[in-house]
């Protein structure tokens, strides 16, 4: 299938690569349809480039890449949404914001991971305590 972006312009994906979230990302409440693309070869930085929307794409990363620690609880409700069960593998993304003028003041929203069910494809980003996890966590340190 192909799909029109505004950063890749027009990309061919296949169908079965499509992750269906259960629940829109908050202030994005008509894309339900998401595909991960590779940064490029070698990055650990990927596209969570919308299907349904040419305009919307996030970085994200995985999680244990950047923050070997970061292991959150996901609800029984949300794990019951996406079809996961206790031995299932499943991906955790960060989203990141990376500023233009210094990217390695880029952070990570610990706050509101994207959980993905890999072998079902279905997604939903959850919100985590905010107590405890930082939505603007650095993740380059300031080393002066």
């Amino acid at each position: 299938m192909l799909i029109k972006t505004s950063r890749f312009g027009e990309i061919e994906i296949n169908s079965d690569r499509v992750i269906a979230m259960t629940a829109p990302f908050l202030g994005f409440p008509d894309c339900h349809s998401f595909v991960l693309r590779p940064h490029k070869p070698g990055s650990p930085f990927m596209w969570l480039q919308a299907v349904d929307n040419p305009e919307l794409a996030f970085v994200v990363i995985q999680a244990a890449a950047i923050n070997q620690g970061y292991n959150p609880v996901i609800p029984a409700n949300i794990n019951k949404e996406l079809k996961i069960n206790k031995n299932d593998d499943t991906d955790i993304l960060l989203i990141l914001t990376i500023p233009k003028e210094n990217p390695r003041e880029m952070t990570a929203n610990l706050l509101g991971p994207v959980i993905i069910n890999p072998r079902e494809r279905l997604a939903r980003q959850i919100l985590l305590d905010p107590g405890k996890y930082n939505p603007c966590w650095p993740v380059f340190e300031n080393k002066g």
